[in-house]
Protein backbone atom coordinates (compact mmCIF):
# COMPACT_ATOMS: atom_id res chain seq x y z
CA UNK A 1 0.00 0.00 0.00
CA UNK A 2 0.75 3.44 -0.83
CA UNK A 3 -0.08 7.09 -1.40
CA UNK A 4 -1.54 7.40 -5.02
CA UNK A 5 -1.22 10.59 -6.08
CA UNK A 6 0.00 14.04 -4.42
CA UNK A 7 3.09 15.51 -3.57
CA UNK A 8 3.80 12.42 -1.35
CA UNK A 9 2.88 9.79 -4.08
CA UNK A 10 4.59 6.86 -4.11
CA UNK A 11 5.20 6.99 0.17
CA UNK A 12 4.76 3.47 1.64
CA UNK A 13 2.10 3.35 4.07
CA UNK A 14 2.67 0.35 6.87
CA UNK A 15 1.24 -2.83 6.67
CA UNK A 16 -2.82 -3.13 7.89
CA UNK A 17 -2.39 -3.74 11.63
CA UNK A 18 -4.23 -7.32 12.80
CA UNK A 19 -7.89 -6.53 12.69
CA UNK A 20 -8.22 -3.84 10.37
CA UNK A 21 -9.54 -3.42 6.82
CA UNK A 22 -7.44 -1.38 4.59
CA UNK A 23 -9.20 0.68 2.21
CA UNK A 24 -8.45 -0.53 -1.42
CA UNK A 25 -6.11 1.67 -3.90
CA UNK A 26 -9.58 1.27 -6.13
CA UNK A 27 -11.64 2.68 -3.27
CA UNK A 28 -9.39 5.00 -2.03
CA UNK A 29 -8.90 6.36 -5.73
CA UNK A 30 -13.10 6.16 -6.57
CA UNK A 31 -13.34 8.38 -3.44
CA UNK A 32 -11.15 10.38 -3.96
CA UNK A 33 -12.33 11.23 -7.60
CA UNK A 34 -15.74 12.23 -5.75
CA UNK A 35 -14.25 14.92 -2.97
CA UNK A 36 -11.51 16.39 -5.21
CA UNK A 37 -14.93 17.40 -8.23
CA UNK A 38 -16.47 18.50 -5.62
CA UNK A 39 -12.92 20.63 -4.23
CA UNK A 40 -13.29 19.26 -0.86
CA UNK A 41 -9.50 18.91 -0.45
CA UNK A 42 -7.43 21.58 -1.13
CA UNK A 43 -6.77 23.54 2.16
CA UNK A 44 -9.14 21.13 4.07
CA UNK A 45 -9.01 20.18 7.27
CA UNK A 46 -9.25 16.26 7.87
CA UNK A 47 -10.47 13.81 10.39
CA UNK A 48 -9.96 10.11 9.97
CA UNK A 49 -11.98 7.88 12.48
CA UNK A 50 -10.64 4.43 12.93
CA UNK A 51 -7.58 5.38 10.87
CA UNK A 52 -5.87 2.14 10.90
CA UNK A 53 -2.73 2.89 8.52
CA UNK A 54 -4.30 6.34 7.64
CA UNK A 55 -4.37 5.64 4.30
CA UNK A 56 -7.22 7.76 3.40
CA UNK A 57 -6.01 10.94 5.70
CA UNK A 58 -2.85 10.60 4.60
CA UNK A 59 -4.07 10.79 0.81
CA UNK A 60 -6.05 13.96 1.65
CA UNK A 61 -2.84 15.17 2.82
CA UNK A 62 -0.60 14.56 -0.15
CA UNK A 63 -3.67 15.88 -1.93
CA UNK A 64 -3.57 18.87 -0.42
CA UNK A 65 -5.09 18.78 3.05
CA UNK A 66 -4.10 21.32 5.37
CA UNK A 67 -4.29 19.29 8.21
CA UNK A 68 -4.90 16.19 9.30
CA UNK A 69 -6.05 14.07 12.89
CA UNK A 70 -5.57 10.01 12.95
CA UNK A 71 -7.89 8.44 15.62
CA UNK A 72 -7.36 4.57 16.34
CA UNK A 73 -7.58 2.55 19.77
CA UNK A 74 -5.10 0.45 18.40
CA UNK A 75 -1.76 1.21 19.33
CA UNK A 76 -0.37 -0.95 16.30
CA UNK A 77 -2.27 1.48 14.06
CA UNK A 78 -1.24 5.04 15.81
CA UNK A 79 2.66 3.45 15.04
CA UNK A 80 1.87 3.13 11.58
CA UNK A 81 0.09 6.49 11.61
CA UNK A 82 3.09 7.92 13.34
CA UNK A 83 5.78 5.84 11.45
CA UNK A 84 4.06 7.14 7.24
CA UNK A 85 4.31 10.90 9.23
CA UNK A 86 7.77 10.43 9.63
CA UNK A 87 8.69 9.58 6.00
CA UNK A 88 6.05 12.31 4.63
CA UNK A 89 7.94 14.89 7.04
CA UNK A 90 11.15 13.45 5.41
CA UNK A 91 9.89 14.77 2.36
CA UNK A 92 8.07 17.60 2.99
CA UNK A 93 9.73 21.58 1.09
CA UNK A 94 9.84 24.32 3.84
CA UNK A 95 6.96 25.84 1.60
CA UNK A 96 4.93 22.88 2.37
CA UNK A 97 1.36 23.02 4.79
CA UNK A 98 1.02 19.49 6.26
CA UNK A 99 0.15 19.11 10.02
CA UNK A 100 -0.52 15.43 11.21
CA UNK A 101 -1.44 14.24 14.43
CA UNK A 102 -2.24 10.92 15.38
CA UNK A 103 -4.41 10.37 18.64
CA UNK A 104 -5.12 6.72 20.32
CA UNK A 105 -8.27 7.11 21.26
CA UNK A 106 -11.91 5.19 21.08
CA UNK A 107 -13.95 7.39 18.58
CA UNK A 108 -16.39 7.79 20.66
CA UNK A 109 -14.31 9.26 23.61
CA UNK A 110 -12.20 11.31 21.25
CA UNK A 111 -15.53 13.13 19.53
CA UNK A 112 -17.15 13.77 23.03
CA UNK A 113 -13.90 15.41 23.92
CA UNK A 114 -13.15 17.22 20.96
CA UNK A 115 -16.77 18.86 19.88
CA UNK A 116 -15.27 22.00 19.79
CA UNK A 117 -13.09 20.92 17.12
CA UNK A 118 -14.16 21.91 13.01
CA UNK A 119 -13.18 19.80 9.83
CA UNK A 120 -14.05 19.81 6.53
CA UNK A 121 -13.61 16.19 5.48
CA UNK A 122 -14.46 13.48 8.07
CA UNK A 123 -13.69 9.86 7.18
CA UNK A 124 -15.75 7.24 8.89
CA UNK A 125 -14.47 3.42 8.38
CA UNK A 126 -14.73 1.13 11.08
CA UNK A 127 -14.62 -2.75 11.31
CA UNK A 128 -17.65 -4.22 9.68
CA UNK A 129 -19.23 -5.68 12.40
CA UNK A 130 -19.08 -2.51 13.86
CA UNK A 131 -23.19 -1.90 15.17
CA UNK A 132 -25.01 0.69 12.05
CA UNK A 133 -26.45 2.66 15.91
CA UNK A 134 -23.16 3.14 16.93
CA UNK A 135 -22.33 4.30 13.16
CA UNK A 136 -25.33 7.31 13.78
CA UNK A 137 -24.18 7.96 17.08
CA UNK A 138 -21.12 9.27 15.34
CA UNK A 139 -22.66 11.66 13.19
CA UNK A 140 -25.50 12.22 15.73
CA UNK A 141 -22.49 13.66 17.68
CA UNK A 142 -20.81 15.37 14.62
CA UNK A 143 -23.95 17.13 13.94
CA UNK A 144 -24.99 18.12 17.22
CA UNK A 145 -22.08 20.25 17.81
CA UNK A 146 -21.55 21.04 14.42
CA UNK A 147 -17.86 19.61 13.92
CA UNK A 148 -18.20 20.45 9.89
CA UNK A 149 -19.46 23.46 8.24
CA UNK A 150 -22.49 22.65 6.21
CA UNK A 151 -20.30 22.61 3.17
CA UNK A 152 -18.16 19.79 4.80
CA UNK A 153 -18.57 15.84 3.90
CA UNK A 154 -18.39 12.78 5.78
CA UNK A 155 -17.02 9.90 4.07
CA UNK A 156 -18.78 6.40 5.41
CA UNK A 157 -17.43 3.04 4.44
CA UNK A 158 -19.33 -0.43 5.59
CA UNK A 159 -20.33 -3.37 4.22
CA UNK A 160 -22.97 -3.92 1.45
CA UNK A 161 -24.37 -6.53 4.29
CA UNK A 162 -24.33 -3.88 6.99
CA UNK A 163 -28.03 -1.87 7.63
CA UNK A 164 -26.91 1.65 6.83
CA UNK A 165 -27.79 4.40 8.68
CA UNK A 166 -31.39 5.93 9.27
CA UNK A 167 -32.17 9.07 7.51
CA UNK A 168 -32.28 11.99 9.88
CA UNK A 169 -33.06 15.83 9.51
CA UNK A 170 -29.33 16.38 10.90
CA UNK A 171 -27.80 14.88 8.15
CA UNK A 172 -28.58 14.30 4.54
CA UNK A 173 -27.44 11.46 2.36
CA UNK A 174 -25.84 13.32 -0.77
CA UNK A 175 -24.68 9.99 -2.67
CA UNK A 176 -23.92 6.04 -2.06
CA UNK A 177 -21.38 4.05 -4.15
CA UNK A 178 -20.53 0.61 -4.01
CA UNK A 179 -17.30 -1.24 -4.59
CA UNK A 180 -17.40 -4.98 -4.52
CA UNK A 181 -18.39 -5.46 -0.66
CA UNK A 182 -17.87 -2.12 0.22
CA UNK A 183 -20.46 0.64 0.09
CA UNK A 184 -19.02 4.40 0.66
CA UNK A 185 -22.06 6.75 1.95
CA UNK A 186 -21.27 10.40 1.19
CA UNK A 187 -23.16 12.69 4.30
CA UNK A 188 -23.63 16.71 4.61
CA UNK A 189 -24.30 18.05 8.11
CA UNK A 190 -27.44 20.02 7.62
CA UNK A 191 -27.33 23.36 8.37
CA UNK A 192 -29.66 25.30 11.55
CA UNK A 193 -32.32 26.35 8.79
CA UNK A 194 -32.41 22.79 7.27
CA UNK A 195 -30.31 23.64 4.30
CA UNK A 196 -27.60 21.65 3.24
CA UNK A 197 -24.12 23.13 1.88
CA UNK A 198 -22.41 24.37 -1.33
CA UNK A 199 -25.99 25.64 -2.11
CA UNK A 200 -27.06 21.62 -3.15
CA UNK A 201 -24.41 21.26 -5.23
CA UNK A 202 -23.16 17.79 -4.36
CA UNK A 203 -26.73 16.57 -3.91
CA UNK A 204 -28.30 17.87 -6.41
CA UNK A 205 -26.49 16.46 -10.01
CA UNK A 206 -23.12 16.92 -8.47
CA UNK A 207 -22.23 13.49 -9.47
CA UNK A 208 -24.30 13.53 -12.63
CA UNK A 209 -21.83 16.30 -14.00
CA UNK A 210 -19.12 14.31 -14.06
CA UNK A 211 -21.00 11.21 -15.73
CA UNK A 212 -20.94 9.07 -12.64
CA UNK A 213 -22.87 5.65 -12.21
CA UNK A 214 -22.37 3.11 -8.95
CA UNK A 215 -19.61 0.99 -9.51
CA UNK A 216 -19.95 -2.31 -8.89
CA UNK A 217 -17.36 -5.06 -8.70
Amino acid sequence: MHVIAGRFKGTPLASAPSGTRPTTDRTKEAIFSHLEAWNMVEDSRVLDLFAGTGALGVEALSRGAASLVCVDSSPAAIAAVNDVARRIRARMRSTDRADIHAVRSPVERYLRSAVSERFDVVFIDPPYDYPTAHCEELLATLADHRMLPPEGIIVLERSTRSVMPRDDDRWNLVDRRTYGETAVLYYEITGDDGTVGNDGLIANGGLAEHGETTEHA
